[in-house]
């Protein structure tokens, strides 16, 4: 049998590898389950004014996305989301969350709220870091 690569970038092609890795994963965590964890504010015309976005798996909350429109940074409310996003995950069992962010972005908050800096990913992605940060609930 020859074996010849060939190239395809597709997000299908994509999808269809993530889903092998979860299908040979699944078989090592049975009854790990993966739980969606969503919090937003919007105003009154439905526009959305901050959002997190992340999973609880396990011990750990995967916070993936967090963003706060920046008329209201400073006011309390990004402090206060992921408070509640911390309650949910402590209540669904986690004991930690993990979290990246960039060296442009909002490593002093998460700081100030008790996370700490695991492993920095220098040169990202060619000439700033991406930080991984972690906190125990």
């Amino acid at each position: 049998m020859t074996m010849n690569f060939s190239f395809d970038d597709s997000p299908a092609f994509a999808e269809r590898v993530k889903q092998k890795i979860a299908e040979f994963n699944w078989q090592h965590w049975q009854g790990v389950e993966r739980l969606p964890l969503g919090l937003k504010l919007e105003d009154d015309q439905g526009q959305l004014l901050a959002g997190l976005s992340g999973r609880s798996f396990g011990n750990w909350l995967l916070l993936d996305n967090f963003w706060v429109d920046s008329s209201l940074r400073g006011q309390g409310i990004g402090e206060r989301m992921l408070n509640q996003a911390e309650c949910i995950a402590r209540d669904r069992g986690c004991k930690w969350v993990l979290l990246d962010t960039l060296e442009f972005q909002a490593r002093p908050f998460y700081q100030a709220r008790g996370y700490r800096v695991e492993w920095t990913q220098e040169a990202y992605p060619s000439s700033g870091c991406k930080y991984f940060m972690v906190k125990a609930l």
